[in-house]
C-alpha cells in the first residue's frame, strides 16, 4: 500500500529551486482512495492538490500520470517521468493483494474503503508542516512522523499491528520522510507564476432555484444551486428577511471539469410558507454584491 504512494509523490510533489514564495497559507496534498468490495475487486481512484486546485490525475487504464496544468511536471524529465510510471503501474497491482491478504488479520471487512491524504503546508512567514493519514471507512488508523508510522489515538489494535507491519519496510520509510520533509517544501518554495494565477483565478459564481423530491405531505424541498464559481470559499444560505432559516442542509462542495466548484443547499418547508424565503450567495469574486434568488 505504501509503496504505491511514493512514485506518485515523487512525481507530483518535484521542482526545481526558485525563490517565489506564497505570502499566505496553501498547502500541495494526494488523496489516494480505494473502494474493495470483495477479495478480488478494487477501485483505486488518485488526485492531487495544490490548495483548492486539482494539478494532477492517473489514467488507471494506460497507467500514465496526467499533467492537468502546463507547469505541473516541474523539472522531471522523460525519462524519469516514464520510469516512475512503470513502476507506479506495477505496485498497482501488487498493492491490493497486499491488503487482501492481510483483510483478515487487520480486521477489513468487505466492501471497504481506504483514503490516504499526503503532503505539506506553507504557513505565513514560511513554516512549512507536513501531514500524513492512512484511514479505514473514513477514520484515521496511522499517521506519520519522526520516519515512522504509528497509530492514530482511537486506532486500537488494528492500527498497532498496522504500524508493525509498515516500519519493517525502512527504505519506504527513508523516502517518505524525505517527500515531507524535503521534495514538498521545496515544491511549495518553487510554484511557478503560472501556478499562482491559476489559484488566484475568481470566477463569479451562477445560481438557480429548484424543487427537490417531495419531502412528505404538505412539505416542500427547495435547492439552491451555485456553480462555476473560483475559488472555493463561499457563503449560501436559504433567508427570510435578514434571518437565516434553521434546517437548511448543504451538500459538499464539489469539483467541476473547468476546475472550478459547485454546490446544493436545500431547505425543507411547509409548502404554505414559501413566500418571502429567498437564497442569498457570496463569493469574493462578486465584489460585495451578493446574488438573491426568490
Amino acid at each position: 500500500m505504501l509503496f504505491l504512494q511514493i512514485p506518485l509523490l515523487a512525481v507530483l510533489l518535484a521542482a526545481g529551486d526558485n525563490e517565489d514564495a506564497f505570502q499566505e497559507e496553501i498547502s500541495f496534498k494526494m488523496i489516494h482512495s480505494s473502494s474493495f468490495y470483495n477479495d478480488s475487486w478494487v477501485k483505486i481512484r488518485y488526485s492531487a492538490w495544490l490548495g483548492d486546485l486539482q494539478t494532477h490525475g492517473w489514467d488507471i487504464n494506460s497507467g500514465r500520470i496526467i499533467f492537468l496544468r502546463p507547469w505541473s511536471k516541474g523539472n522531471l524529465g522523460k525519462e524519469e517521468i516514464k520510469e516512475l510510471e512503470e513502476f507506479f503501474r506495477a505496485f498497482s497491482i501488487e498493492m491490493p493483494h497486499e491488503l487482501h491478504r492481510h483483510a483478515s488479520e487487520w480486521k477489513f471487512k468487505y466492501p471497504f474503503e481506504i483514503q490516504i491524504r499526503m503532503g505539506c503546508e506553507l504557513h505565513p512567514g514560511g513554516a512549512i508542516v507536513d501531514f500524513y493519514g492512512f484511514a479505514y471507512q473514513g477514520s484515521e488508523l496511522l499517521h506519520f512522523q519522526n520516519n515512522s508510522w504509528l497509530p492514530s489515538p482511537k486506532g486500537g489494535t488494528r492500527a498497532q499491528d498496522m504500524c508493525r507491519r509498515f516500519n519493517q519496510y525502512l527504505v519506504v520509510k527513508n523516502v517518505v520522510q524525505r517527500i515531507l520533509s524535503d521534495t514538498c517544501p521545496r515544491f511549495l518554495l518553487s510554484i511557478p507564476e503560472a501556478g499562482k494565477a491559476d489559484l488566484q483565478r475568481e470566477v463569479k459564481p451562477e445560481a438557480w432555484l429548484s424543487t427537490g423530491p417531495n419531502p412528505g405531505p404538505g412539505r416542500q424541498m427547495l435547492v439552491c444551486h451555485v456553480s462555476g464559481f473560483h475559488p472555493k470559499p463561499i457563503w449560501v444560505k436559504w433567508m427570510r428577511g435578514e434571518h437565516l432559516q434553521q434546517g437548511t442542509q448543504q451538500s459538499d462542495t464539489l469539483p467541476n471539469a473547468d476546475g472550478t466548484w459547485y454546490l446544493q443547499v436545500f431547505l425543507d418547508v411547509e409548502a404554505t410558507e414559501t413566500s418571502g424565503l429567498y437564497c442569498r450567495v457570496r463569493h469574493s469574486s462578486l465584489g460585495g454584491q451578493d446574488i438573491l434568488l426568490y
